[in-house]
């Protein structure tokens, strides 16, 4: 962990840079080494194509994040690292946002060590 996944509206399509995007969360993401393993960070993007907005009478849009954790980090780190993303989220879309109807939206998820299983031999490159 973590996990990047980022859901947005196939009306995005002209104004989202998935690879960009992505990169640029990693790249916080990896200058927290010391609170994420480089070998557990992962991110990927779903686009949708059947979904409804609000009344559904505009071609309103959206994207939502989540960022999902391992639990133990603290209140001050989580708040750190996930106003930095969104700040990133905010400023990919800031000129769709002047431009069309778009809601953006992020979410932590923190998952106990119950429930959670993993095998993963790419912490030994790191």
């Amino acid at each position: 962990m973590p996990h990047f996944i980022v859901e947005y509206t196939d009306n995005l399509k002209e104004d989202i840079k998935v690879p960009q995007l992505l990169e640029e969360v990693h790249r916080i993401l990896l200058s927290r080494k010391n609170v994420f393993p480089i070998g557990g960070i992962r991110s990927r993007a779903i686009e949708l194509k059947d979904y409804r907005v609000a009344d559904g009478t505009e071609d309103d849009a959206f994207l939502h994040a989540t960022l999902k954790i391992a639990a133990g980090r603290s209140e001050e780190i989580k708040a750190e690292v996930c106003e930095a993303i969104f700040e990133v989220i905010k400023g990919h879309f800031e000129v769709a946002m002047n431009k069309r109807y778009l809601a953006l939206s992020m979410e932590l998820v923190e998952f106990s060590d119950l429930g959670t299983y993993k095998q993963n031999n790419i912490h030994s490159r790191f």
